[in-house]
């Protein structure tokens, strides 16, 4: 099964402008950006055939340009991630059986997590998209709760039902679990994985359907798919010891190189 990453980026973000190009500290003390950090996370995947960065700025083009990245151009109009990788597809031809929608403010996504993405859908023939999800640790908890208590849009939450069928995806911390209840471990709530697993047809029916209200409220793009009755198969992953964690507002930049320096 050909499989290929694009990962979108883009350099009007809403929350944190230029997002793409912002850098980070590396253990070592040296600085890279964004963009770079994602796209080397995501040529470490294995039984990938190629990685693109996908962007309609000329700034991120050339910055990807410059550490070797392949690049393709898409128009500034996209809606989302999604909407852009569909749009990519089809502008460079690309011949895939299935294509990966892979973050570019998450440098911290660690190879199998999208490995296992991999897997799921090759092991299920009748799945349209899969995600990934992560069931969080005490600190990652916090971390979420600290967003929402400062009034900070962060991470993204997941419930999913049987055989791993989503049910809904916010911004908000779900499921509501009273401050005193909270336990010490096996937190019963899931931290949503941006990474998304899509074969093609699923992502030409997504560009023809009308952004739906729930999308556009929570600014969530896969909730396109629930709207219209495609199931989102979330696959459980595993850290390892390893925190995950996006750049979703500047104040992520300092909790990244946290990571970065004790890893």
């Amino acid at each position: 099964m050909k499989t290929v990453v694009l990962i979108p980026a883009r350099y009007a973000s809403t929350r944190y402008p230029g997002k793409p190009l912002a850098t980070l500290r590396q253990k070592n003390g040296s600085e890279k950006s964004l963009i770079q950090m994602s796209y080397e996370a995501a040529s470490q995947i294995n039984g990938v055939s190629d990685v693109y960065v996908v962007t309609d700025d000329a700034r991120i083009r050339e910055a990807s340009e410059a550490f070797g990245a392949q690049v393709i151009m898409t128009s500034p109009e996209r809606e989302n991630g999604t909407a852009r990788v569909a749009e990519a597809v089809e502008v460079a031809q690309l011949d895939a059986d299935l294509i990966v929608n892979f973050q570019g403010d998450a440098p911290l996504t660690p190879p199998w997590f999208v490995e296992d993405l991999i897997a799921a859908m090759k092991a299920d023939k009748t799945a349209q998209m899969a995600t990934p999800v992560l069931q969080c640790d005490a600190q990652t908890y916090a971390m979420f709760k600290e967003d929402r208590a400062a009034g900070r849009v962060g991470g993204t939450t997941a419930v999913f039902g049987a055989e791993g069928r989503a049910i809904y995806f916010s911004k908000e911390v779900l499921p509501y679990i009273d401050a005193g209840k909270v336990p010490s471990e096996n937190i019963p709530v899931y931290h949503h994985v941006g990474v998304y697993a899509y074969r093609p047809g699923a992502l030409k029916a997504y560009i023809s359907w009308p952004e739906c209200q729930l999308e556009k409220l929570e600014g969530l793009e896969q909730l396109r798919f629930l709207y219209n009755g495609v199931a989102v198969k979330c696959v459980e992953v595993e850290a390892r010891g390893r925190l995950f964690w996006e750049l979703n507002n500047p104040e992520d930049v300092a909790r990244i190189e946290k990571v970065l320096a004790e890893q």
